[in-house]
């Protein structure tokens, strides 16, 4: 026989759940419209969802005008929603053609060359 203590538990799993729920419908919508106001500035967006581990899944983003960026969300369920609500074409991997859309500039060049042909070095840890 179910003592009330188990009646209690068990009515406050479904409403915890749905708590959860909505939190993470709420976050979608949050980055879904982030990525709206990137696709608006750079003349529409593609995506490509990337797992980060406990950290989260990366939303990378590149632009028509081969503009890029990325956002982070906690979870492969919430990106993937985020994603939709946005109606964010998404590929399966970065592969060449998807990466070739990218246009990187001065910034991101000596970013990426560090200290070996003279661009800034890494902040010491």
């Amino acid at each position: 026989m179910a003592s009330m203590g188990d009646t209690e538990d068990t009515a406050a799993a479904p409403a915890a759940a749905g708590a959860a729920e909505k939190k993470q419908d709420r976050r979608a919508a949050k980055l879904a419209k982030q990525i709206g106001a990137f696709a608006k500035q750079h003349g529409g967006a593609e995506g490509q969802l990337a797992h980060m581990g406990q950290a989260g899944t990366r939303i990378v983003l590149v632009g028509t005008d081969g503009g890029w960026g990325d956002l982070v969300a906690p979870t492969l369920t919430v990106a993937q929603l985020a994603a939709e609500k946005a109606g964010l074409t998404l590929h399966d991997e970065f592969d060449g053609e998807f990466a070739a859309r990218v246009r990187t500039g001065p910034y991101e060049w000596s970013r990426m060359a560090g200290i070996q042909i003279g661009g800034p070095e890494n902040p010491a840890a």
